[in-house]
């Protein structure tokens, strides 16, 4: 049985994990490196994979995201025959993903061979074509929540809602004839007080747990104070009587703005008469969904719907179909957009910064993550000069960021899911940059949990966990450190002489699971560097 970390291992993006067993093998997700493949959606497809496509069995789908679905349609083509599971709103929005994927590359590689022949090189291929998203369709295998389902003689697997996008799921995977190991996937997890899902479901026990990490050094503010600082700007940015760009992701966060749009209105009827374009088809066609799946809504959505409202129709909403009406919203001083991608890495948004940050009267609200390498991440670290579709452009328009509409959970989410597992799994932290990874595993293991960050490429045998955290460098101490330490050492070994005592007449410490796990990681690294 073993694990190998084929991406978001050291970064946020491109999830995909290789499970196998002795007749069993599983991806859970296969994703884009966004700020990666998205920069080459027409390189080579060799290499891209690392096994053999047509030797998996199943692929086992968390959510519709790109960084966790995208690269699915090339697997298909590359060889995959088995099913692709996932939950029924996770399917429908595959569809829509992977078809508007499948138009930017054939749209790149047009480009792009145009571009060659006048050079005299040879014709780009995308790394994949509508008919490759249409044969990886009908792979897909809708799947409920909360049911148990045989793989094979050996595999059951559990779909759990992670409360991140509507149909985003944890995954519980039981490996061996006797269920012998158990792997979760946390997938990626949303807050533990959501706005627009339900909340994340409790797991309490498994061996190891694959665990997101994309917010694991920071907290977020809580609704109100988001919800304030988000109309605060959005109040700020129509005074200035010029355009309010909002980058956003069509699944999820676009449908949270146009809600918080209405809630905005509604505390704020003056607003009501600026023009609202939702520039994007794709992003229409995902809030259709939305509307096809109300089970899956929050009570608080759910409230707003049986009122007889639409939560994601603000007044003043226009929907902007075609290119060319896309292009008729430049001509306009005073207007609010949203439109995607939410890393500013193409679509609509593209054009709609080149013709506005130069603007001062400009204002540009990030609501989600920007990975490294997009052009979003470069706009919120301050450049202030951009190449944007072959123009410099100087950036004079403000930037603002709202982190806390993110369906991501923060360290506190992140630490308070975690902390229900009562079996003493090992954490293995995925999907974060390096710094905020480290930062959860390190707090985890404040929590007497063991964690470990793995690399990409990076190989675990399920069968051995006992050779998994692998050797810690020594770091030399300084002399205070070191007193530290000895008089830290000299405590343990008080209380353990106590502790001993009390459950030697019967006393079992409430906390004892963790306690062993502590005590097995503190005798390992004592042991370590005895020698």
């Amino acid at each position: 049985m073993n694990l190998k970390f084929l991406g978001a291992a050291g970064e946020v993006t491109g999830s995909c994990y290789l499970l196998e067993t002795d007749d069993y093998r599983m991806l859970v997700d296969c994703g884009i490196h966004q700020g990666r493949d998205e920069d080459d959606l027409t390189r080579s497809s060799k290499g891209v994979f690392p096994f053999n496509p047509a030797s998996v069995d199943a692929v086992l789908l968390t959510h519709a995201h790109m960084d966790h679905s995208g690269l699915l349609p090339l697997l298909v083509r590359l060889g995959f025959k088995g099913p692709i599971m996932a939950t029924s709103a996770t399917v429908d929005f595959c569809g829509v993903l992977w078809r508007d994927s499948a138009n930017l590359m054939r749209e790149e590689a047009e480009w792009r061979t145009r571009k060659n022949a006048r050079k005299g090189l040879p014709p780009v291929e995308p790394l994949y074509t509508l008919d490759d998203v249409e044969r990886a369709e009908r792979l897909l295998r809708p799947v409920s929540y909360d049911e148990l389902m045989h793989l094979n003689s050996t595999v059951q697997v559990r779909f759990r809602d992670a409360g991140h996008i509507l149909g985003s799921a944890m995954i519980e995977i039981w490996l061996g004839p006797s269920r012998d190991v158990k792997v979760v996937f946390s997938g990626d997890l949303g807050p533990m007080k959501t706005v627009m899902e339900k909340n994340p479901s409790i797991i309490e026990d498994a061996d190891f747990v694959v665990i997101e990490s994309t917010y694991g050094d920071r907290f977020h503010k809580d609704n109100e104070s988001t919800r304030e600082e988000f109309r605060s700007v959005i109040t700020e940015a129509l005074s200035s009587r010029g355009k309010v760009l909002i980058p956003t992701f069509v699944v999820d966060r676009a449908q949270r703005i146009l809600y918080e749009l209405n809630l905005f209105q509604r505390a704020y009827p003056q607003a009501n008469s600026v023009p609202i374009f939702f520039d994007s088809p794709m992003g229409a066609k995902a809030t259709d969904i939305y509307r096809d799946h109300p089970e899956m809504l929050s009570q608080e959505l759910q409230s707003f719907i049986r009122a007889g409202d639409d939560p994601f129709s603000p007044r003043n909403l226009r929907h902007v179909s075609t290119v060319d009406d896309s292009r008729s919203i430049n001509q306009m001083s005073h207007a609010l957009v949203m439109a995607g991608s939410g890393m500013c890495t193409g679509g609509r948004i593209v054009h709609h910064l080149k013709h506005n940050l130069w603007r001062e009267s400009c204002h540009v609200i990030f609501v989600g993550y920007q990975a490294r390498g997009t052009l979003g991440r470069r706009l919120v670290d301050g450049e202030r000069v951009l190449k944007i579709a072959g123009e410099e452009i100087n950036v004079q328009a403000k930037i603002h960021t709202i982190n806390g509409f993110s369906a991501h959970g923060d360290k506190r989410d992140l630490l308070t899911w975690a902390g229900h597992f009562e079996s003493g799994p090992l954490f293995l932290v995925t999907h974060g940059e390096p710094k905020s990874s480290e930062a959860l595993a390190k707090s985890l293991g404040d929590m007497g949990y063991r964690a470990m960050v793995p690399r990409r490429g990076e190989e675990i045998n399920l069968r051995k966990p006992d050779v998994v955290p692998g050797v810690q460098p020594v770091i030399p101490l300084q002399r205070s450190q070191r007193e530290e330490v000895l008089e830290a050492l000299a405590e343990i070994g008080s209380l353990s002489v106590g502790l001993r005592d009390r459950m030697s007449e019967g006393e079992i410490p409430r906390d004892v699971v963790a306690l062993i796990e502590s005590s097995r990681t503190l005798l390992k690294t004592a042991e370590r560097l005895r020698q």
